[in-house]
C-alpha cells in the first residue's frame, strides 16, 4: 500500500471488551439476515418444542411484525430470561457438538432477535400459568403473568429498528413475503404431520392466508406425497418416483420427478438432511449427476430428497444459518443419491410423465374460439332426407351391400397389423393391445407410430425412440468393454499450480475410467498420457483446464464423460431409423416391444419425450362425446 490504513491511527490500538449489546448485533447480522431468516428460527423453535400447529403472521414483508403461534410445550416463565441470553438452550448439554437432534442448538436466535427488534414472549407450560417478556434493542423488562391457555406466541415488531442501517438493504415487502413463504414451504415438507398457516395482515385484521398445509395423516410417504402436491404441485406428485434407498449408515427417501418433468431452473429442488433444509453444493451436483444422461444443460431435475443418518456421520455446525452441512464421507452421500435415482429411473422404464399428454391436448384449438360452447348435435332430418337414407340402407335386388359399401368413403377394412405379440414374449396369452404401448395401427408421414391401447392411443416419434434405444446399447456396450484409450505418442505436459495439480490428481483414476490418463510430472505439471479414442484429435491442455474449472465450481467434473456421451449420442442418431423410412406393421410392433423392456426409454437423448398417450376419455372430449 502506498499509503498508511486509516483504520490504524498513530497511537496504539487499545483492545476492548464489545459490550452484551454491541455482540448480539453483530451476532445478528450472521443469524438474521432478513425477516425470512427470522422466521425460520422462530419456526425451528416451534418444531422443536414438539407444535403440531404453528400460524405465522406477517405484516408488510415481515419488517414491522413477525408472530409465530405455536402449541409447543412452552417455556417455563423462571426460563424465560435464561432464554434471551446468548448462548443458552435447551437442546443440547455442550458435551457432544455433533450430537444434535434439533434444529437449533446455538442459542443465538432470540438474543440476536431482541438486540436488533422488539421482541415479546408469552408462554405457558402445561401445569403452571402463563408469563411473558419483553426486551428492545437488547433491554430486557421483568416477567410478567399473562393469560395463554399453552404453548408460546413470539412476536417480533419492528425488525431491525436498533441498527437501521441494515433497513436500507432489505428488498421490496412482496420479494420479502415471498422469501419468508419459501422458508415455510420448505419446513413443511420436512414436517408433513404438522399443521402451518402463513397470513399477511398488513391491512389489519384476521389478514389473508397466503399458504396453509393441514397435518397429513398416513404412514410417512402416504404422508409426504400429500404434503409434496400441496406445495409443489400435483403434477409433481403425479409424475414422480418413490426413492427409498440405504447405505452404510445413510437413508435416502422422497420423490424425484421423471425426466420428462423438469424445469427450467432448479427452482423444484428440495434438499433435507435429518429433517434440516439445506442447500450444499455436493448434493446439489449429485443430483445433477443422477439426471446428467436424461436432460439437456438448459434443464434441471425436480426432487424433494431427504437424507437421514446418525448426527455423528454430518456437521450441521458449519455456519451459523446452518444451511450448510458437511458429510463424514462426501463421497458415500453423494453416491447413495446418484445410485437412488438412478436406480429409480430405471425402474421405472418407458413411463413418461402425464404433463406430455396434457400438453398435447392443449395443443388442440377449439373451432371458434371466444365465442359461445358449440353444441355438437345433428340436424334433425326432414322427411326427404330420412326418406333417402332408409331407402339407400335397405338392400335391393339391383345393388346388393357389398355394391353399396364401394360408393361411400366409410367401409370397414381388415387390420393388417398383428393382434398379438411375437413368439419369443412371454405375454402371448394377451392382445399387443393390451401391453403398455399397445399394438401399431398406422404409421403417420412416415415418422410418427400410431398404435391403439385398451383405453386410449399411443403417438411414437420413431426416430427419437429408436435413436434412445441404440443410444442405451452403446452405453452398456462401453460399460461392458470399457472406454477404449489412445496413447499419446508424446506426451502433453500441462503446468499447473500446485493446487490445480492436486485437485486434479485426486480424481484421475475417476478420469482413466473415461480413457484420460494422468501423471504427476513433477513440481505442479501433469502429464496427459491417454486419450479417449472415440473423442479423436483432443487439445489436451484445454480439457485438463475445462475440467479443473468444473471441479471449482460444482465440486465434480462430469466433462469428459459429458463428451463421449455426446459423440455416442450422435452415433445413436445417425445409426437410428430416419425420419420418411416407411415401416412395416411387425417392424413398428417390434420398435414397441423393445420400448417396453428398455429403461429410459420414455425420453430422447435430450430429455424429450419419445411418445405422447392419450386417454380415450380424453379424445371424446376433444370431440364433444362426454
Amino acid at each position: 500500500m502506498l499509503r498508511p490504513d486509516p483504520n490504524i491511527g498513530e497511537s496504539q490500538p487499545i483492545i476492548r471488551q464489545l459490550d452484551d449489546a454491541a455482540i448480539n448485533r453483530i451476532a445478528a447480522g450472521e443469524v438474521v439476515e432478513r425477516p425470512a431468516s427470522a422466521v425460520k428460527e422462530l419456526v425451528e423453535n416451534a418444531l422443536d418444542a414438539g407444535a403440531r400447529r404453528i400460524e405465522v403472521a406477517i405484516a408488510n414483508g415481515g419488517k414491522t411484525l413477525i408472530r409465530v403461534t405455536d402449541d409447543g410445550c412452552g417455556i417455563a416463565g423462571t426460563d424465560l430470561p435464561l432464554a434471551l441470553s446468548r448462548h443458552a438452550t435447551s437442546k443440547i448439554d455442550g458435551s457432544d457438538l455433533l450430537d444434535i437432534h434439533t434444529f437449533g442448538f446455538r442459542g443465538e436466535a432470540l438474543p440476536s432477535l431482541g438486540a436488533v427488534g422488539r421482541l415479546n414472549i408469552t408462554s405457558r407450560v402445561a401445569g403452571q400459568d402463563a408469563a411473558s417478556i419483553s426486551v428492545e434493542g437488547g433491554k430486557m423488562s421483568p416477567v410478567k403473568p399473562a393469560a395463554l391457555s399453552g404453548g408460546t406466541i413470539v412476536e417480533l415488531r419492528d425488525l431491525f429498528y436498533a441498527t437501521p442501517a441494515r433497513l436500507k438493504f432489505m428488498r421490496s415487502d412482496r420479494a420479502e413475503s415471498q422469501a419468508i413463504g419459501d422458508v415455510i414451504k420448505r419446513l413443511a415438507m420436512a414436517e408433513p404431520f404438522v399443521g402451518f398457516t402463513l397470513r399477511d395482515v398488513s391491512n389489519g385484521g384476521e389478514g389473508r392466508v397466503s399458504f396453509r398445509a393441514d397435518a397429513e395423516t398416513g404412514d410417512l410417504f402416504d404422508a409426504l406425497h400429500g404434503r409434496l402436491a400441496r406445495i409443489i404441485g400435483t403434477e409433481f406428485a403425479e409424475n414422480a418416483l418413490r426413492i427409498d434407498t440405504s447405505r452404510e449408515g445413510l437413508h435416502l427417501t422422497g420423490y424425484a420427478a421423471l425426466p420428462t418433468y423438469s424445469r427450467g431452473s432448479s427452482v423444484a429442488q428440495y434438499l433435507f438432511v435429518n429433517g434440516r433444509p439445506v442447500k450444499d453444493k455436493l448434493l446439489v451436483g449429485a443430483l445433477r449427476a443422477a439426471y446428467f444422461d436424461f436432460l439437456s444443460r438448459d434443464r434441471h431435475p425436480a426432487a424433494a430428497l431427504f437424507i437421514e443418518c446418525d448426527p455423528h456421520l454430518v456437521d450441521v455446525n458449519v455456519h451459523p444459518a446452518k444451511s450448510e452441512v458437511r458429510f463424514r464421507d462426501p463421497g458415500m452421500a453423494r453416491g447413495l443419491i446418484v445410485s437412488g435415482l438412478r436406480h429409480a429411473l430405471a425402474e421405472a422404464g418407458h413411463r413418461a410423465s402425464s404433463t406430455v399428454a396434457g400438453a398435447t391436448l392443449g395443443a388442440f384449438r377449439p373451432e371458434s374460439p371466444g365465442g359461445t360452447a358449440r353444441v355438437y348435435q345433428m340436424d334433425r332430418p326432414s322427411f326427404g332426407a330420412r326418406a333417402a337414407a332408409y331407402a339407400a340402407q335397405a338392400p335391393m335386388p339391383e345393388q346388393g351391400f357389398s355394391e353399396l359399401s364401394d360408393a361411400f368413403s366409410a367401409r370397414v377394412e381388415p387390420t393388417p397389423f398383428e393382434e398379438y405379440p411375437s413368439a419369443d414374449s412371454a405375454q402371448t396369452d394377451q392382445p399387443a393391445t393390451a401391453l403398455p404401448l399397445g399394438a401399431a395401427r398406422a404409421q403417420v408421414h412416415e415418422n410418427y407410430i400410431v398404435a391403439q391401447t385398451e383405453d386410449g392411443m399411443v403417438i411414437v416419434d420413431q426416430h427419437a425412440a429408436h435413436e434412445r434405444l441404440v443410444y442405451e446399447k452403446l452405453k452398456r456396450q462401453m460399460a461392458d468393454n470399457g472406454v477404449p484409450a489412445q496413447a499419446l505418442l508424446i506426451p502433453e505436459i500441462v503446468e499447473l499450480s500446485e493446487n490445480d495439480a492436486a485437485k486434479i490428481l485426486s480424481v484421475s483414476d475417476e478420469l482413466s475410467r473415461f480413457g484420460l490418463t494422468l501423471e504427476a510430472f513433477g513440481g505442479a505439471a501433469v502429464a496427459v498420457r491417454e486419450t479417449p479414442a472415440i473423442l479423436g484429435e483432443v487439445n489436451a491442455r484445454k480439457m485438463v483446464l475445462d475440467i479443473l474449472d468444473e471441479l471449482d465450481d460444482q465440486g465434480e467434473s462430469l466433462l469428459v464423460q459429458a463428451r463421449i456421451e455426446a459423440i455416442l449420442s450422435r452415433v445413436a442418431c445417425h445409426g437410428s431409423i430416419r425420419s420418411g423410412r416407411r415401416m412395416q406393421a411387425d417392424e413398428m410392433n417390434a420398435l414397441l416391444r423393445e420400448m417396453e423392456a428398455t429403461p429410459h426409454s420414455g425420453q430422447c437423448n435430450h430429455g424429450r419425450p419419445t411418445y405422447v398417450e392419450l386417454k380415450l376419455s380424453d379424445i371424446e372430449k376433444l370431440f364433444g362425446r362426454t
